[in-house]
């Protein structure tokens, strides 16, 4: 009994190790090499490498030719479709999403929270606009995105104490809020003027607007926002903008003003 033990932790630690690993590369942007994964994780190289591999060969992980960077395969981003196709409001959202892009000719987002982090369950665009690399099932930070602040302001205050809790955030651009402080006082604000921006926050030269959903019960369910370009978003856009957001994420559940 005790051998079958023995053998049994050993491989629910490099089950643990592997889904850790997929979720690191869920949040990265640009990638990781065996070495970043290794030091970000806490695990020797040598087993990262050998689970990397595994995961490699099952398609759940893909690594550049170019720059030996890994980053989730399509198998990995194809376990969760069937569970956001179900998701309700993802599918209700589409059609008014789809006019908002039409109206503002941007990109639109709906996202809900996931633990720590935003979820992308909903993406609308057009033919001929810039494209992002926020496809549905992308995970997004919450300091630091527009539908992210919009969650972390409306979340509840649970949620709210415990994010700000941590002792550091990731700094992004010079624009990125980093401290508790400065998130709490951006939450606040959020919650009073009803809207959220990211401001080149996350990435240089991109801007996002972002609103909250509620519920036909009035709860909190996500947020909705548009992003584009700085040139494509200027500063004195951002409150024609808000309008047409608020009419759409109304129109999402069919609440009335």
């Amino acid at each position: 009994m005790a051998d079958a033990k023995n053998t049994e932790q050993p491989f629910a630690t490099m089950v643990a190790r592997a889904l850790h690993i997929m979720e690191t590369l869920d949040t990265s942007r640009r990638g990781l090499n065996i070495s970043e994964i290794s030091r970000k994780l806490n695990i020797p190289k040598s087993s990262t490498h050998v689970i990397v591999l595994t995961l490699e060969e099952l398609d759940y992980v893909h690594k550049s030719p170019s720059t030996r960077r890994y980053t989730l395969g399509l198998k990995a981003y194809g376990l969760g479709q069937a569970m956001i196709k179900s998701f309700s409001m993802a599918e209700t959202a589409k059609p008014v999403m789809r006019k908002l892009v039409e109206r503002t000719d941007l990109i639109s987002h709906l996202a809900v929270l996931d633990k720590d982090q935003a979820v992308c369950v909903q993406k609308v665009e057009q033919p001929g606009l810039i494209q992002f690399d926020t496809n549905v099932g992308r995970r997004m930070d919450l300091h630091c995105t527009g539908v992210g602040k919009v969650i972390l302001a409306y979340g509840g205050d649970e949620l709210l104490r415990d994010f700000l809790s941590k002792k550091a955030f990731m700094r992004h651009t010079n624009n990125t809020i980093t401290s508790s402080r400065g998130l709490r006082d951006e939450a606040l604000k959020i919650r009073r003027q009803g809207y959220a921006v990211d401001d080149q926050e996350e990435e240089l030269e991109v801007r996002c607007v972002a609103v909250p959903v509620f519920n036909r019960d009035h709860n909190f369910a996500g947020a909705l926002s548009v992003t584009g370009t700085a040139g494509q978003i200027p500063l004195n856009r951002i409150r024609s903008l808000i309008q047409d957001l608020k009419e759409t994420s109304l129109m999402i559940y069919g609440v009335s003003l």
